[in-house]
């Protein structure tokens, strides 16, 4: 018996194998461009960081400078997910590193922020590790923070 069904195992798993090489080829260009989307906004807003660059203006107007760099201006974003500050809410497992998120931050009176997803810190407590800039007249750099992102209300990124 073994020496049938072993055989017929591993023609189905070769087989299986082909058909998502396959779809991975077919769709290969697609995958490609969203992560280059991704990568030249994480790229561009690590090399403001870096430059410890002062935009005038809040978060939104630092998120904005780091996309358009990118070659994102406005027309070339999509929203993922759009909510209010009192909810729905999004789900958090549809996050990618380089979305430009709208959260509650809890760690600042409950105020609403954005900020870039980087990856996470802490899943299970829906901590984050984000690229925040904290606007308000400060005369302070983006930098990489931890946050508490439960309440995420809308989800922007980069579209190809």
């Amino acid at each position: 018996m073994f020496r049938i069904v072993a055989p017929l195992l591993l023609l189905l798993l070769a087989a299986s194998h082909l058909e998502a090489s396959d779809t991975l080829r077919r769709y290969q260009p697609y995958i490609t461009s969203a992560e280059a989307g991704a990568k030249k906004v994480l790229r561009t807003a690590r090399s403001m960081v870096r430059k410890r660059e002062i935009i005038r203006g809040s978060c939104w107007n630092w998120l904005d400078t780091a996309y358009r760099r990118a070659g994102f201006p406005r027309g070339k974003r999509s929203v993922v997910f759009a909510g209010t500050k009192k909810g729905p809410y999004a789900r958090l497992s549809h996050l990618r590193p380089g979305d430009w998120i709208y959260h509650i931050n809890h760690s600042y009176g409950g105020i609403e922020h954005s900020g870039m997803f980087i990856r996470w810190y802490d899943r299970g407590r829906n901590r984050a590790l984000m690229l925040s800039y904290g606007g308000e007249g400060r005369r302070q750099p983006g930098r990489y923070r931890v946050y508490d992102i439960t309440h995420t209300y809308r989800i922007i990124r980069p579209k190809e």
